[in-house]
Order: structure tokens, then sequence, then C-alpha cells
């Protein structure tokens, strides 16, 4: 092989000069990091599954004031969950750029 020649799995090799890596997370690590990075989200999806089931138990039972609050309550804690969705999101992009000024 030429020295001008890349050869054929340079991957292996850049893997090889990186390290090793520790093993993929598995489903379960993964959603306790993430439930760890932003618990607001598991929080926010916990409220509306509570709203939303109580909401459909008082409509069968006839408590429709109580079934209307309840969905309107739903209503309320998927808009907190989409907002910390997005804040979690945002707070997780800057991460990056916040321990760079500081290394600097």
């Amino acid at each position: 092989m030429d020295k001008n020649e890349e050869p054929e799995f340079d991957w292996v090799q850049i893997r090889k000069d990186m390290g090793n890596f520790p093993l993929e997370e598995t489903t379960k690590e993964k959603m306790i990091r993430k439930m760890k990075e932003n618990p607001f989200v598991p929080i926010g999806c916990l409220a509306t599954f509570s709203a939303l089931s109580y909401g459909l138990w008082s409509f069968r039972h006839g408590r429709r004031k109580t079934s209307q609050l309840m969905m309107r309550l739903r209503v309320a804690a998927q808009g907190f969950t989409l907002v910390a969705l997005v804040a979690g999101i945002g707070l997780a992009a800057a991460k990056p750029q916040v321990e760079a000024n500081k290394s600097k």
C-alpha cells in the first residue's frame, strides 16, 4: 500500500486512537439519566395522565363539572410539560457553550 493511499477501514484506526469507550447505556439507564437532567418533564407527564384518568373516571360516573375541570387541568399540565421540554432542550444546548467558555 502506498503512503498516499488511505487505508480501507480508517475508522478502525480512529477508534483505536480515541481510546476505548464504555459500553452503550441500557434503555433503563438512559431513562434515569434523562429524568435526572430534566425532572419536570416526567412530573408534567404524570400530572397529565392523572388529570386525564380522573377526568375520564368522573365523566363515566356523571360528574360533569369535575370532568370538565380535569380536562382543563390536563391541558394546563400538557402545557407545563411542553414548556419543561423546550426549556430542557434549551438548557442542554446552552450547556456545551457554557463549558467551552469556562475552559478559556
